[in-house]
């Protein structure tokens, strides 16, 4: 589940908790299943964009897309890879792995910077899931 688009390590940490997975071994599950699809899709966004531009509607939504990335993005390009580890840190909707890795695509930042710095933050967002699961848990009598 970790690995999955919009639940990710926000979802996947929980449900390894909820099925009795020991808190380590829960996070470490959680975090390298949220990190699987960093770098495929840093690889295939490019592929991705290139077939998609060959259609006239597509492209012009990309190019919606991309300017408006890039406008909200400001952060991110201010910060730089700093700028990225916080976006992919806070364990709010719509931020995380995937969004990180889409944000560094479109910013065009290198796999080689990019990757270090998704990692530090689902590493990061991890240990902020982790500790509000577990004290979910306990106020509710799970654990």
């Amino acid at each position: 589940m970790s690995a999955a688009p919009v639940a990710e390590l926000r979802g996947g940490l929980p449900l390894a908790l909820g099925y009795g997975f020991a808190p380590w071994t829960a996070y470490g599950l959680a975090v390298l299943g949220n990190l699987l699809p960093v770098v495929p899709l840093l690889l295939g966004l490019g592929l991705i964009e290139r077939i998609a531009r060959r259609w006239r509607p597509a492209s012009r939504a990309l190019d919606w897309v991309f300017a408006r990335s890039r406008r909200k993005g400001r952060a991110i390009e201010r910060y730089g890879p700093a700028g990225l580890l916080l976006l992919v840190a806070v364990p709010l909707p719509v931020t995380g792995a995937w969004t990180g890795a889409i944000a560094a695509f479109i910013l065009g930042m290198s796999l080689r910077r990019a990757v270090p710095m998704i990692a530090a933050g689902v590493i990061i967002a991890g240990g902020i899931v982790l500790a509000a699961s577990l004290a979910g848990f306990h106020l509710v009598g799970l654990r």
